[in-house]
């Protein structure tokens, strides 16, 4: 019997001694004067890096640091995944190239590159009997959009029969999770990537 795949949510690991912390990713020019309305909320929009879709953004995008400190390899900016170029070699080596879209950032104070990870699969696989507790929105939460919809999530599982053959994803209906599987987490370990914490799911 194939023994069923295991999932981990990746985390950035906040309890690093001396780390840095990076701050909301910016525009280039990191000003909103005189941009249209519009554009003013775009620019601290940061829920398109959830939604696993293939993002075309034409500016250069900027993160300042502070508290400056070490740099990790795996960052998490207003819950962003910001990775560094070792990151994308290795889900390049991975083959994992149809899962995942690198998008270049500039980060202060250094010279590398560095990119947001922006995951392209959000898959319906939340095992909500083994989760610790669920929650939904109800007719009575006066958000009508949202009803049915999970309103939290504690001790997220996943069901891997409903997963396939990905190996990085967003849950559908918690989109602030990022999950990865086995074979990434295990890589991730062998190549040493700083910053990294996982938690079964």
């Amino acid at each position: 019997m194939t023994r069923p795949r295991r999932y981990f949510k990746i985390n950035d690991d906040k309890y690093i001694p001396g780390r840095w912390h990076l701050r909301m990713p910016l525009f280039k020019d990191g000003e909103d004067e005189g941009r249209p309305d519009d554009d003013k909320r775009e620019l601290f929009d940061t829920w398109r890096f959830n939604e696993g879709r293939v993002l075309e953004i034409d500016e250069p995008i900027r993160l300042s640091v502070k508290p400056t400190g070490v740099a990790l390899e795996y960052t998490e900016s207003m819950g962003i995944p910001v990775v560094h170029r070792r990151v994308v070699s290795l889900f390049e080596r991975l083959g994992l190239q149809k899962e995942v879209q690198f998008i270049p950032v500039e980060v202060e104070g250094q010279t590398e590159p560095w990119f947001i990870l922006n995951a392209l699969q959000v898959i319906r696989c939340i095992d909500d009997a083994r989760c610790d507790e669920v929650f939904y929105w109800g007719p009575e939460d006066g958000e009508p959009d949202r009803t049915g919809a999970y309103r939290n999530v504690r001790g997220l599982k996943v069901d891997p029969e409903k997963t396939g053959d990905a190996h990085l994803f967003r849950p559908w209906g918690w989109l602030v999770v990022l999950i990865v599987s086995e074979y990434i987490k295990t890589a991730m370990e062998a190549e040493g990537i700083t910053g990294t914490k996982f938690i079964e799911v």
